[in-house]
């Protein structure tokens, strides 16, 4: 693969590049684990290592707003990789290059649990006190994260119901998709990763998103932990997180009728047992 940064048309980057680039040959490039947007590679030098990503498969995001992002969450203290430089490779596929910060979480404890919630905690918090840089986006939340839902009947009734009461607000960043595989860790200190989703939007649907794979994919002990750890640092009425929980389960509804949700064998049955205990929701969903 060679020298991968130096075919690169960069649109903004700073000088760690420049010195990287001078390696040529000596840069070595280390294939990862490949996400489903886009290819991810491991960048060494002598001393350190970078992590290189392209999106030359169907997505093409913007990714200046990645690294817009990451350069307001770094400069606010928050915990996420540091961004080097953003621009194009030969191809013109968006290309990022990025501190590399460790490795998937692979176990959780409660203390870990309680840190995660605080981290997506301070995340919004930063969010709200950053400058509002034009590039960092608003979107409609039904069009973005429920595009086409129209196509399910009960599903589509059940968002049409929520939205309007829910009183949707696009006051602070949010990650969009803060679960454990987009956290990565390095000892004990856990970093934020994978910002395509990053937007100016609602901290209570991040939040719900994040509880509800929680309660899915891990158990209900520790996501009764982590919610416990995130209202401490942001209060939110019972009504309320009522409302956005079942938005978030309608969204993991909506990824799997359309074949993007990991199953394990009582998966279902939890998502059951979510619905069940909904107001909002019926079982006619599944």
């Amino acid at each position: 693969m060679g020298n991968p940064l130096a075919s690169v048309q960069w649109a903004e980057k700073n000088e760690e590049i420049d010195a990287l680039i001078l390696l040529g040959e000596k840069l070595t490039v280390h294939d990862m684990v490949q996400g489903f947007e886009a290819e991810v590679a491991e960048v060494r030098s002598e001393n350190t290592s970078f992590i290189w990503k392209v999106w030359n498969k169907q997505s093409k995001p913007r990714v200046e707003v990645q690294f817009t992002l990451l350069k307001i969450l770094a400069a606010q203290g928050i915990s996420v990789s540091r961004p080097l430089g953003w621009g194009e490779d030969a191809h013109s596929n968006p290309v990022l290059l990025t501190t590399f910060d460790g490795m998937s979480v692979q176990k959780v404890n409660p203390k870990k649990v309680r840190e995660l919630a605080k981290l997506l905690a301070a995340i919004h918090r930063a969010g709200s006190e950053a400058e509002r840089h034009s590039v960092v986006p608003k979107y409609d939340f039904k069009s973005y994260f429920f595009a086409e839902a129209d196509q399910y009947e009960n599903l589509d009734k059940s968002l049409n119901a929520i939205i309007p009461h829910a009183g949707l607000r696009q006051d602070v960043i949010i990650h969009g998709d803060y679960h454990l595989n987009n956290i990565v860790e390095d000892g004990e200190r856990l970093i934020v990763i994978d910002w395509t989703n990053g937007q100016w939007g609602d901290a209570r649907y991040d939040f719900a998103w994040s509880f509800v794979l929680m309660r899915i994919y891990l158990s209900e002990r520790y996501a009764a932990m982590f919610r416990s750890a995130y209202l401490e640092e942001n209060p939110m009425e019972q009504e309320e997180l009522e409302a956005f929980e079942a938005l978030g389960i309608l969204r993991w509804l909506f990824l799997m009728k359309r074949g993007g949700t990991f199953r394990k064998a009582d998966t279902i049955k939890r998502v059951k047992g979510l619905i069940q205990g909904n107001s909002w929701l019926d079982q006619s969903l599944l």
